[in-house]
């Protein structure tokens, strides 16, 4: 009579670590999903109007106005501070934060 003894082969198999890592991979990319969906900013980006500017002062500079459904774009054609016009006056900045306008030729 032989005696058996009961040993369970084995069961490391290295395509089970990986299946458990996919699984929480996915656990934690559906969190995030819903952690932005239900972000205060996501919401109201939806019903307000919205303007972003980007490279603001530069020659590439491009404002994105959003109104409504209504997107409009808007570029820079890289002329900043140029065209016809002359000088009309000097505006100076107080302490108390009013602005006083001098027109040109003022006594």
């Amino acid at each position: 009579m032989a005696l058996k003894l009961l040993h369970e082969p084995e069961t490391d198999d290295p395509i089970l670590s990986v299946v458990n890592l996919i699984d929480i991979f996915l656990v934690v990319i559906a969190a995030l999903l819903i952690t932005v969906a239900q972000s205060p900013l996501m919401s109201s980006i939806g019903r307000r109007d919205v303007t972003v500017i980007t490279d603001p002062g530069q020659p590439n500079m491009e404002i994105t106005v959003k109104k409504g459904a209504k997107i409009e774009r808007y570029k820079a054609s890289g002329a900043i501070g140029s065209g016809d016009g002359e000088k009309a006056g000097v505006a100076y900045r107080m302490k108390d934060g009013s602005i006083v306008y001098v027109p040109e030729g003022a006594p």
